[in-house]
């Protein structure tokens, strides 16, 4: 087999693959120029050739980028809690799909080719723990994304800015099934006083099993009131406003 029709054969339908990545598989620059001029594959963007005609889907370019490096970058949030059965409320055709990643990474040059795609940089989660994070199968590769727990939390850092509390609420709903060491593990490491409290806020109204489980003592949930809600009503348990709609 030529090393052009190796290259084809192994390239999943629908992804991306960067220059890095592929100079690692001993492609060169000029090489993969020759290739392009062959209508072999074809330039994405700067660095980033997908095979030639292809259409490549916001999974294809997630997979191309975390082969790029060792990354944190994954789908997460409500698009992963989506993949995973828990939400039928997002379309990934025509809502926004959320990607993560801590703060010393930006993809953003790559990502302006998917529109839907919204990278959330932060330094709230902590990405580096295997267990918070899953391999999804698309049917033809494989691509990370949160685990239900990690997902539900980032989906909650979205409020009340890019998802509502109404919504959040609803989904929460779904989660009888989340792992309470994982739970607790993650609440422990967020750096987000406004996260932990509205998301404890959200189990413990929704009685799950496993908030039972949870020992909050061990939580840092800071001090103060937090104004999530304009308008809204105030739990006195976690000092968090909350939408009139919930009561």
């Amino acid at each position: 087999m030529t090393k052009i029709n190796l290259l084809v054969a192994n390239w999943p339908k629908g992804t991306i693959k960067t220059v890095e990545e592929l100079e690692k598989l001993g492609y060169s620059p000029q090489l993969l120029k020759i290739y392009s001029n062959s209508r072999w594959i074809e330039l994405v963007a700067r660095g980033m050739y997908k095979l030639y005609n292809d259409e490549v889907t916001w999974q294809g370019m997630l997979y191309g980028l975390q082969n790029k490096t060792n990354t944190s970058l994954h789908a997460g949030g409500k698009t992963a809690l989506s993949l995973m059965g828990y939400s039928h409320y997002l379309s990934v055709q025509n809502l926004k799909v959320y990607f993560f990643s801590d703060r010393t990474e930006n993809f953003n040059i790559w990502l302006k080719k998917f529109e839907q795609v919204k990278l959330k940089r932060n330094v709230v989660f902590d990405y580096s723990k295997d267990e918070t994070l899953t391999m999804f199968d698309t049917g033809n590769f494989k691509i990370k994304i949160s685990s239900a727990e990690l997902a539900a939390m980032e989906m909650v850092y979205l409020i009340p800015n890019e998802q509502s509390f109404d919504e959040a609420n609803k989904i929460m709903e779904g989660l009888t099934t989340l792992r309470p060491l994982i739970v607790q593990t993650l609440l422990e490491s967020v750096h987000s006083v406004k996260v932990k409290r509205i998301f404890l806020f959200l189990a413990e109204r929704n009685k799950h099993d496993w908030f039972q489980q949870l020992d909050l003592s061990r939580i840092d949930l800071g001090s103060g009131k937090r104004f999530i809600v304009k308008n809204g009503l105030l739990d006195n348990k976690y000092l968090i406003t909350y939408p009139i709609s919930l009561e």
